[in-house]
């Protein structure tokens, strides 16, 4: 039993930290920069741990920063606010995902390229047989040491992982929780959990939605993000590298009524464009 448990636990942990490290901070953000190297390594690092759910990094980007432009808004890709349930927002997040991922359709300048990019991973990842061969990798470790039949219920998860922390990030950030801070009119994002667990720091959308450009996504003397963690170790290390003039924000309450204000310290970013793209595209991440 405690071998899928730990698998499970495994898989998660990892798809969810590839997703908020290399798709979400550094693609569509570029919070940090690495080096050419590097990036290969966790491109190719996030297509063997996220396996059937591989998000396209492109796609990616071009989604979240439409994201982001449009909070809860009509023009919101994947907003709860706009949709009457989980499923029916998640069906138009996918629909709008391939379209991206196959290059149906070409987004606004101001959304595209300062992404990584590899077309040979993106290819491989968008093959069926390549989707088959992960699925049937988990159906076999299962099928080894499971011991009892219903623990396959999980392998759903498995198959679709990406999609599942997708669902809880933009439903449950954008519904449940409360905020620091007023953001832009329309956006209602939340935050979700005071210590993120479950997505690594995805779940403080509030935070993030005002300070798009801050690595870390947690403010508060409680909260905690996990991820931020990784990347101070990462940039001691040397393996990514934080910019010198960088976002940060302190929060602290202004009126009497417990209403919630914010103190900033906003270093001016440099003028330097970090993400290899163009300035629109920096403006619209963030």
């Amino acid at each position: 039993m405690w071998i899928i448990v730990g698998f499970f636990a495994a898989h998660w942990v990892l798809s969810v930290f590839f997703q908020t490290f290399f798709h979400h901070r550094y693609g569509a953000h570029r919070m940090f920069t690495m080096t050419p190297g590097w990036e290969r390594f966790f491109y190719v690092s996030s297509f063997l741990v996220q396996g059937t759910s591989f998000l396209n990094p492109r796609a990616y980007a071009i989604m979240h920063r439409q994201h982001h432009a449009f909070s809860d808004t009509e023009r919101d890709p994947h907003s709860p606010h706009q949709f009457s349930n989980l499923w029916s927002m998640m069906k138009q997040t996918l629909h709008r995902y391939e379209d991206y991922a196959y290059r149906r359709v070409e987004p606004e300048s101001r959304f595209d390229g300062g992404y990584p990019e590899w077309r040979l991973i993106d290819d491989l990842s968008q093959r069926w047989s390549m989707r088959i061969a992960f699925g049937a990798s988990y159906t076999l470790f299962y099928a080894a040491f499971a011991p009892h039949w219903a623990w396959f219920l999980l392998l759903p998860v498995h198959f679709l992982m990406g999609p599942v922390h997708g669902a809880i990030v933009n439903w449950c950030g954008h519904k449940y929780g409360y905020r620091n801070f007023a953001t832009d009119a329309g956006d209602r994002s939340r935050n979700t959990l005071v210590f993120d667990f479950v997505t690594l720091g995805e779940l403080f959308q509030n935070n993030h939605h005002k300070f798009g450009m801050s690595p870390n996504f947690a403010v508060r003397w409680f909260e905690l993000d996990p991820t931020w963690l990784v990347i101070r170790a990462f940039a001691a290390a040397g393996i990514v590298k934080l910019p010198v003039r960088t976002q940060r924000m302190r929060w602290t309450r202004l009126d009497a009524d417990g209403q919630a204000g914010l103190s900033v310290t906003h270093l001016r970013r440099e003028k330097r464009d970090v993400s290899g793209g163009t300035k629109e595209n920096v403006s619209a991440a963030s």
